[in-house]
């Protein structure tokens, strides 16, 4: 029987444990903290967007920085095969808007149960727990713990994770053995992650979430980054929600190498400025006597009234009929282009993802195994992939520990 070791009881390393086991190896699973999956179990606030069910190409567009790598390890196991992987083991699920796929009860700790019920059913697989990993030993075939054992195999998977989260053991370890192993290892950011604006949030606007607005972030030269329609909402430092979350992963690498780009929120984006600017008209002439601090609640909600007052440099008592063409041209620039400066991202205790990691040109796409060290595998966050919110990162972890797991198992029969 082959024996395969595998660094990280998160969700790629659990399913590649699962993976190994079927094909009849040994399986050590190890796990530094004093529980498996933790993050797992907290991903998608508790509720765990485990996959999406979006045809394959559309599911690659939403990967980078080579989506191309996902492609044969998805024949082995894309969102489908996934789905009934956990049918299989009594998870029901249910398909929400976007594609997105969730256990039926809303728990993430189903799918940490099904993963963890499994292995501890399966007298070829040790899960040791409280067992932190030093270093792999020098023909790579092995790690050393931190308390002095050394630990042999016939193949050994590192699926340790990112950065991101570092509550639940996320440290990074898996970048260095990968380094040591002579990987070139992409260095990382915060993905997925809230941004920082160099202008203060008016109190008002903290937590206050913005519906059906158009987002766009480009470079100051007016080189659009991303662009894209949904929700969003402010935090004490910047800018959060969903629309800020995908954008970050075009812009997060840019902002920690010192860029500054703007981001531009079109409230009205329905309307074009000039049908916007007729309804203007209309409405100052329609509401002429009324104060213009009271009149925003026309347009915006009360929540950014203090914001545009700020911006728009308007007197608060002046009447509407007062209202020139050129105040009348800041508020409709307000309503279509309300702009803030980017100048960083939120940091690792609150990023969804890592972004970086191991050179995806030194792993074999089919098995995860590495080019440059027989018998050693990658899995999850450690790898130089990283996606779109919606269940793409989820089902990476999944396809790749499996992929792994299953090449470990087989190759070193």
């Amino acid at each position: 029987m082959s024996r395969v070791i595998i660094v990280g009881a998160g969700a790629s390393g659990m399913m590649a444990a699962v993976a190994a086991a079927q094909q009849g190896a040994e399986v050590i699973l190890l796990e530094k903290m004093d529980q498996p999956g933790r993050k797992l179990r907290i991903t998608g606030k508790g509720r765990c967007n485990l996959t999406n069910t979006a045809p394959l190409k559309d599911f690659l567009s939403h990967i980078g920085p080579d989506s191309r790598f996902m492609r044969n390890s998805f024949s082995l196991l894309f969102n489908t095969q996934l789905m009934e992987f956990f049918e299989q083991r009594n998870v029901p699920l249910v398909e929400e808007r976007g594609h997105r796929i969730f256990p039926r009860s809303g728990k993430s700790l189903d799918i940490f149960l099904a993963l963890i019920n499994d292995l501890e059913a399966r007298p070829n697989v040790q899960i040791r727990k409280n067992c932190a990993v030093k270093s792999l030993t020098e023909d790579f075939h092995g790690v050393r713990l931190q308390d002095g054992t050394t630990l042999r195999a016939d193949a050994v998977i590192i699926a340790t994770g990112g950065l991101s989260y570092p509550t639940t053991g996320s440290t990074g370890l898996g970048y260095r053995l990968a380094a040591e192993a002579g990987h070139q290892v992409t260095p990382q950011v915060p993905s997925l992650v809230s941004l920082t604006c160099e202008e203060p949030i008016d109190d008002d606007l903290i937590g206050f979430v913005l519906k059906n607005v158009n987002l766009t972030v480009a470079r100051p030269d007016g080189k659009k980054l991303f662009d894209g329609f949904g929700e969003l909402t402010f935090s004490p430092l910047g800018l959060d929600g969903p629309l800020v979350l995908s954008a970050s992963r075009l812009v997060s690498r840019l902002l920690h190498n010192g860029e500054t780009l703007k981001a531009h929120i079109d409230l009205k984006p329905a309307i074009d400025a000039d049908t916007l600017d007729h309804r203007l008209i209309n409405d100052l002439n329609s509401n002429g006597n009324r104060l213009f601090h009271d009149a925003l609640r026309l347009w915006i909600p009360a929540e950014l009234v203090p914001t545009a007052l700020k911006r728009l440099h308007i007197e608060y008592y002046k009447r509407l009929h007062q209202i020139n063409g050129a105040e009348r041209r800041r508020l409709l620039h307000f309503l279509k282009d309300l702009d803030f400066t980017l100048n960083g991202t939120g940091d690792y205790d609150t990023a969804i993802v890592t972004q970086g990691g191991v050179n995806t040109k030194e792993v074999n796409p089919k098995t995860m195994e590495s080019k440059l060290v027989p018998g050693l595998y990658f899995a999850g966050e450690v790898l130089d992939l990283d996606a779109d919110t919606g269940g793409y990162n989820l089902q990476i972890a999944f396809t790749t520990g499996y992929a792994a797991g299953h090449a470990a198992a087989s190759s070193s029969e």
